[in-house]
């Protein structure tokens, strides 16, 4: 006969059993489209694996891999949709030739600050748009891991004070900007995040424009161009995603997956903070290391914020009439910017 401590330890070990087999696990080898241990690789993917295992208890894992170990850095979005991967990290900058509504969440040049792209995603219809009208239709379900803060306009082998030295520059940069320095006689070049030190050293290029002053510290662009150029009205802000497709998300138990949705928004928020506090510490030492800053005047911003705004409007005027998706989104956004601009002044700025 089983005596009742026999029967007690069987009990238990069945509970126990039953708890682990319950307890679902998911892991994922997560490519990104920056080079291992740059800024953006710690302070969104690291930071967001990070939070994803203490959200939901371990049971998701996320290994974050650099650019071009699994698939070349601007082939991630490509990958997941073909089943090469089953979740990636990368920006929509890299989708603007695919799609230029891309350009409303990349960040185009004269759109949204840092503080407006956020508002907009989290209490406007901005991550809806992204989730349920953009990704949705690639067959992908994306969460926002990171928005940025306004980004350098340039690191410069060149001075640059005018509208008229934008003339004749060789210019490496990614998305709407480029076709905006065009307009004012520049040639723009495009290459991986890992080359563009080296091209910039060589002067392959008079002169890049890549993230945030914190950031571009740490790539190092400051000791091999001596200008800096401000303020960043070609990227006001930017947006970087983790996604997969559809099938593998609703794959995630439902509570897994609302915990990872808490994850990726803790992720940007606090990633944001990083990007502002390590921002003021860049400008201060490329002040104390001699770099030139320059600010350029605010009627030159302001015509090449025209000039983004008009760009984008043109090139989704552009759509077949019957995407009303694609209007009715620029629009909301359009909307909102217009709206913070009306309605922020009570901010204080120093």
């Amino acid at each position: 006969m089983i005596n009742k401590t026999t029967q007690l330890f069987a009990a238990l070990g069945l509970a126990l059993c039953c708890a682990t087999t319950q307890a679902a696990s998911y892991t994922y080898s997560v490519p990104t489209s920056v080079p291992e241990g740059s800024f953006f690789f710690d302070n969104f993917l690291k930071r967001f694996a990070s939070n994803a295992a203490l959200l939901t208890d371990g049971e998701v894992k996320i290994r974050p891999i650099g650019a071009g170990v699994i698939v070349p850095p601007f082939q991630v979005y490509e990958s997941v949709q073909n089943g090469v991967l089953k979740a990636g990290h990368s920006t929509p900058t890299y989708l603007v030739n695919q799609d230029p509504l891309n350009n409303v969440f990349a960040g185009y040049p004269g759109g949204m600050s840092g503080e407006e792209t956020l508002a907009w995603l989290y209490e406007g219809n901005g991550l809806k748009y992204l989730q349920e009208y953009r990704r949705k239709k690639m067959g992908l379900h994306s969460l926002v891991v990171g928005v940025g803060s306004t980004e350098v306009l340039a690191h410069s082998n060149k001075k640059i004070e005018k509208l008229e030295d934008f003339k004749g520059l060789k210019f490496r940069t990614a998305g709407a900007w480029a076709e905006v320095i065009q307009q004012v006689g520049a040639s723009p070049t495009v290459v991986p995040p890992g080359e563009i030190y080296t091209l910039l050293q060589r002067k392959g290029v008079d002169a890049v424009e890549w993230a945030t002053p914190g950031a571009n510290l740490t790539e190092g662009f400051h000791e091999v161009a001596p200008y800096l150029l401000i303020p960043g009205v070609h990227q006001p802000s930017f947006v970087w995603e983790f996604f997969m497709t559809e099938e593998n998300w609703n794959a995630i138990d439902e509570k897994t997956r609302a915990k990872l949705e808490e994850a990726a928004k803790l992720t940007t928020l606090q990633s944001y903070f990083h990007f502002l506090d390590s921002d003021m510490k860049a400008m201060e030492t490329y002040r104390k290391a001699g770099i030139e800053i320059i600010e350029l005047d605010k009627s030159i911003t302001d015509d090449l914020a025209q000039r983004g705004n008009q760009l984008i409007a043109d090139k989704l005027e552009a759509r077949k009439a019957d995407d009303i998706d694609v209007k009715a989104i620029f629009k909301d956004y359009s909307d909102y910017m217009q709206r913070w601009s009306n309605n922020s002044s009570y901010l204080y700025r120093h």
